[in-house]
């Protein structure tokens, strides 16, 4: 019989359990349970971090092409955008799919601008018009047609950020800050030398933070008289 008040559970071997032991037994097993619980949520948020979230250099100061940046925080996609007002039609229209490393991201969400080891991809794709069912209208092309990384590593780029096209190839070499990108993005670029304003989602963030440059700030001014 069961002590007064209290549950029995029924041994194999026919003894019943009174309520102190059964709550014994409760405890053992809950130990190997929770330590169970817990390896298993550590394994899954692994998984569910996306590999190479920040800037990775060879030895001679290459940029590793961040592999698994289609898994980062998807920003925004621009269609034939040129920011020089001299541009050429070209033969063929182009997406341009803007990714953020995940960190980053987070951080630019509480803050309005972004921290070190910041990694912004750009990946161009060839429009494409005419396929299954689609009638009228561009979708993107299966082919990447170039990939571009805007890096902010503030020990080792001398203004802060850094721009790397990679083509084809797995590492890039820094472009040389002479070229005209690192002065249009400190001219015109909405927060810390990037082009929120075309970033849909973040726009917002960097105006209630009160993040926007000086120089956005005036273009805007102007643009709205």
């Amino acid at each position: 019989m069961p002590a007064a008040g209290g549950l029995a559970v029924r041994f194999d071997s026919g003894h019943t359990a009174t309520h102190g032991e059964q709550e014994m037994m409760n405890k053992k097993t809950a130990l190997p349970l929770a330590a169970l619980v817990l390896l298993s949520s550590a394994v899954l948020l692994n998984s569910a971090t996306p590999p190479g979230s920040g800037p990775e250099y060879t030895s001679d100061a290459q940029l590793k092409l961040p592999e698994g940046y289609r898994q980062w925080v998807y920003l925004t996609t621009g269609f034939d955008m040129s920011y020089s007002p001299n541009a050429t039609q070209m033969d063929h229209h182009m997406f341009d799919n803007v990714f953020a490393n995940p960190e980053s991201y987070r951080s630019f969400l509480e803050t309005g601008t972004w921290p070190d080891k910041t990694v912004l991809v750009l990946e161009g794709r060839m429009a494409q018009g005419k396929g299954s069912i689609n009638q009228k209208g561009n979708f993107q092309s299966t082919e990447v047609m170039g990939i571009e990384a805007h890096v902010k590593d503030e020990a080792r780029f001398p203004g802060k950020w850094a721009f790397f096209i990679f083509g084809d190839a797995k590492t890039a070499k820094m472009v040389p800050t002479t070229m005209e990108c690192y002065s249009c993005h400190a001219d015109h670029a909405a927060v810390d030398t990037t082009f929120v304003q075309f970033y849909p989602t973040l726009l917002p963030i960097a105006r209630s933070k009160g993040t926007f440059s000086a120089a956005y700030q005036k273009e805007s001014a102007a643009a709205q008289k």
